[in-house]
C-alpha cells in the first residue's frame, strides 16, 4: 500500500483529504508544517508528499529539497500559480489549484504513484530545442509516441488546432530520427497557388509550361534522404495527391514534362487540421492516399486543454521576448497571470506568442507586465455584488451533510464557506478568501448549485 504524508496547516482541508485518500486505499500521515514533519515523520516511509505551498515557518519548497527521491505534490490557489509554476522548476512532481474536486486530486495522486520514475522521452532536450514546451499529461502523451515514432521511416499524420505547433511536432520527429543530419523540408499546401503546387512540389523540365524558362527538381527531390513536411495537406489538389501517392508508394518522382522518374527517399510527415475522412466521402481528398499517410496518427491537444502548461508555455516566451527586446527581468501582474490562465486561447501558442510580444515591447521597463498590455479580450462572466444575475438552470444543490468539519469534502467545504460568507462578503472578496477567480467561483456555484440571493429591491 503507497504511503502518502500531507503537509497542510488548515485542520478541515488537511482532514478531508486523508480521509479522502484512505476511502480509497491510500495509507495516509499528516503534519501541519515542515517542522512537524521533520520532528514526527521519516521522508522516505512515504511514496508521496502533498504540500501546502504557503506554510507557517518553513515555505512549502523546503519540502522539494528534503524529498530527495520522494515525489512533492504541491497545492496552490489559483492566485499563486505562477508560484506553482517556479516550484515545479524546483523539483515539485505537479501541482493542483486549491479549492479542488476529489475527482481531480485523486487523478494526480493516481497518475504520480503510477509513474515514480519520469521516462526521458516525454522531454527530451530534442523536444526542448524545437520549442515543444510542456509536462502535463496530454504532452507527456504526445512526446511518447514522437519518441516511438521517430526512430522509424513510418509516416506520420499530425492533428492539431491552428496555432498548436504541428510543425515544432514534424521537427521534433525529423530532430530525433536517424535522418536528422538530412533535410527538413516544410512546405504549407495552403499557401502556393494550386496552378503551382504540382510544379513546386515535384519540379518541372524546362518548357513543360508557360514560364518554365528553366529546369527545376523540386522540393521533393530536394528532401531526399530526409523529411518531407507537408502542412494542410488536405488542401492540395487531387492531381498532386496522385502524383503524391506514387511518390509514396513506388519511392520515385516524376517531374512536370518529363519522361524519366527519379528514385527518392524521403520520409514523409503530413498535418491538418481538417477531418480528412470527411473530405474522403465529399470527393475531395483521395481514400488511397489517406490510408497510405494514416499509419501512425498524432493529435496535439489545443492549449485550452494544457492548463498544466500554460504559464509554463508563458514563462518561457516572455523570457525569449524578455532577451529579444533588451529588456532582460520582465515578469507578468497577478492580473496578467490571471488573464493568461482564464483566457481560453483559440490562436492556441500562435496567439499567446503574439501577446507576449505585443506586451514586452508595450511595457516600459522595471514594471510589471498588466493585463491591458496582453491585449486578449477574456469575455468574461462579471457578477457584480449588487446585481442580481442567477444561471437560468442551476444543478440541484446536495443538503450539506450534518457532520463535524473535519468530516467535511473539499466542496462541502467550499459550499459551506460560501453560504456562511456571502451575505457579508462581495464576489471578489469571497474569490479572493478562497483563493479563485471569480469566474470560478461563479463555475463552482453552477456546479455545486449555490444560487446567489438576490439584492431585496426597495418598495
Amino acid at each position: 500500500m503507497h504511503r502518502i504524508l500531507i503537509v497542510e496547516d488548515e485542520d478541515i482541508i488537511r482532514n478531508s483529504l486523508q480521509k479522502l485518500l484512505q476511502r480509497n486505499g491510500y495509507e495516509t500521515e499528516q503534519a501541519r508544517n515542515v517542522q512537524d514533519m521533520l520532528d514526527h515523520h521519516r521522508i522516505s516511509d512515504y511514496s508521496l508528499i502533498i504540500s501546502d505551498l504557503r506554510l507557517p515557518g518553513a515555505p512549502g519548497t523546503d519540502l522539494i529539497k528534503l524529498a530527495g527521491e520522494v515525489p512533492v505534490l504541491i497545492m496552490t490557489s489559483y492566485a499563486s500559480l505562477k508560484s506553482a509554476v517556479d516550484t515545479m522548476k524546483l523539483g515539485a512532481v505537479d501541482y493542483i489549484p486549491k479549492p479542488f474536486d476529489q475527482a481531480e486530486m485523486l487523478s494526480a495522486v493516481k497518475r504520480i504513484l503510477g509513474a515514480q520514475r519520469p521516462s526521458k522521452e516525454f522531454r527530451s532536450p530534442t523536444h526542448a530545442s524545437c520549442g515543444m514546451i510542456g509536462s502535463g499529461p496530454a504532452m507527456k502523451a504526445v512526446f511518447n509516441i514522437i519518441h516511438k515514432v521517430a526512430h522509424t521511416d513510418a509516416t506520420v499524420l499530425i492533428h492539431g488546432e491552428t496555432g498548436t505547433g504541428k510543425e515544432l511536432a514534424a521537427k521534433a520527429i525529423h530532430a530525433e530520427s536517424r535522418r536528422g543530419d538530412k533535410p527538413l523540408i516544410c512546405v504549407n499546401c495552403a499557401a502556393i497557388p494550386e496552378t503551382l503546387i504540382e510544379a513546386e512540389l515535384f519540379g518541372h523540365e524546362k518548357g513543360a509550361f508557360t514560364g518554365a524558362a528553366e529546369s527545376r527538381i523540386g522540393l521533393v527531390a530536394a528532401a531526399d534522404g530526409g523529411t518531407l513536411f507537408l502542412d494542410e495537406i488536405g488542401e492540395l489538389p487531387l492531381e498532386a495527391q496522385a502524383r503524391l501517392l506514387r511518390v509514396l508508394q513506388e519511392g520515385e518522382v516524376r517531374p512536370i514534362g518529363s519522361v524519366k522518374s527519379r528514385d527518392v527517399d524521403v520520409r514523409l510527415v503530413a498535418a491538418t487540421h481538417r477531418n480528412l475522412q470527411k473530405l474522403c466521402q465529399l470527393g475531395r481528398f483521395r481514400e488511397d492516399l489517406f490510408y497510405r499517410i494514416n499509419v501512425v496518427n498524432l493529435n496535439i491537444p489545443p492549449l485550452r486543454e494544457r492548463s498544466k502548461d500554460v504559464l509554463e508555455i508563458a514563462d518561457y516566451l516572455l523570457e525569449k521576448y524578455s532577451a529579444k527586446m533588451h529588456k532582460p527581468g520582465m515578469e507578468l501582474a497577478p492580473d496578467a497571470i490571471q488573464a493568461i490562465t482564464t483566457y481560453n486561447w483559440p490562436g492556441n501558442i500562435r496567439e499567446m506568442e503574439n501577446s507576449i510580444q505585443r506586451a514586452v515591447i508595450l511595457c516600459d521597463e522595471g514594471e510589471a507586465i498588466s493585463h491591458d498590455l496582453l491585449g486578449i479580450n477574456l469575455a468574461l462572466i462579471e457578477i457584480d455584488s449588487d446585481d442580481d444575475f442567477e444561471p437560468s438552470s442551476p444543478p440541484r444543490r446536495r443538503p450539506l451533510e450534518k457532520d463535524t468539519p473535519d468530516g467535511l469534502s473539499l466542496e462541502d467545504y467550499f459550499t459551506r464557506f460560501v453560504l456562511e460568507n456571502q451575505d457579508a462578503m462581495s464576489e471578489t472578496e469571497l474569490a479572493h478568501k478562497l483563493g479563485v477567480s471569480r469566474k470560478c467561483l461563479w463555475e463552482r456555484r453552477q456546479k455545486l448549485g449555490i444560487p446567489r440571493k438576490k439584492t431585496a429591491s426597495p418598495g
